[in-house]
Formats: structure tokens, C-alpha cells, sequence
């Protein structure tokens, strides 16, 4: 069992930058995938990030690709994600969430923990 908690979203201008981190419970989170999610409002949730267990492979969305950047600390059982150039069209709730899966999942259906999701906003 993981439980996770989304921190650091907000507001902020286009072309400006935020830091999520996802904090997580239990002793086992270096055996998880970790990925970012999000959803904006009328929208489905989509694929953001994914980080391997050791955090030394990662994959992003082709809209994300460039501009965020997913890291892990298993020491403090938490994974970030780094939002540069943000862009109005990245406003959504951003959701951190686990996975079994070692192959960099990117499918919803393969994480079995979700946190509660942190706003993000981007003015124009």
C-alpha cells in the first residue's frame, strides 16, 4: 500500500516555472514506477512522465518533452516534477501515481496508487 501527497501547484504567468513534488508513505517506494498525470477540466486524464524504479530512465508526453523534467529521491521517498515554459494549455490538476510496472508505463490502468492531484494554472 502507497499513499501519496501532490504538493507545490499554482499560478503562474506563461513561460514561467513550477516544482511538484509527490511525498509517499511506506517503505517500499523504491520499488515503484512513478509517474505524473494530468487533467483539465472537460478533459480526459493524460500521460505526463514516467521515472523507472532507479530513477535513471525516463519518458515523457511529446507535449511535455523539453519542458518538464520528472526526478526521484528514494532517501525521502519523493518524486518531483519540474514545469518550465509553461504554456496556458498546461493548466490542469496534475496527479502523481505508482506502478508495479517496471517498462515506464504510461497507460492509466497500470498504476494502482493515485495522490489527491495539485492545481496547476498558467495565465496568458
Amino acid at each position: 500500500q502507497v499513499q501519496l501527497v501532490e504538493s507545490g501547484g499554482g499560478l503562474v504567468q506563461a513561460g514561467g516555472s513550477l516544482r511538484l513534488s509527490c511525498a509517499a508513505s511506506g517503505r517500499t517506494f523504491s520499488s515503484y514506477s512513478m509517474g505524473w498525470f494530468r487533467q483539465a477540466p472537460g478533459k480526459e486524464r493524460e500521460f505526463v512522465a514516467t521515472i523507472s524504479v532507479s530513477g535513471l530512465t525516463t519518458y515523457y508526453a511529446d507535449s511535455v518533452k523539453g519542458r518538464f523534467t520528472i526526478s526521484r529521491d528514494n532517501a525521502k521517498n519523493t518524486v518531483y516534477l519540474q514545469l518550465n515554459s509553461l504554456k496556458p494549455e498546461d493548466t490542469a490538476v496534475y496527479y502523481c501515481a505508482a506502478s508495479r510496472d517496471s517498462f515506464l508505463p504510461s497507460r492509466i490502468s497500470a498504476y494502482a496508487y493515485w495522490g489527491q492531484g495539485t492545481q496547476v494554472t498558467v495565465s496568458s
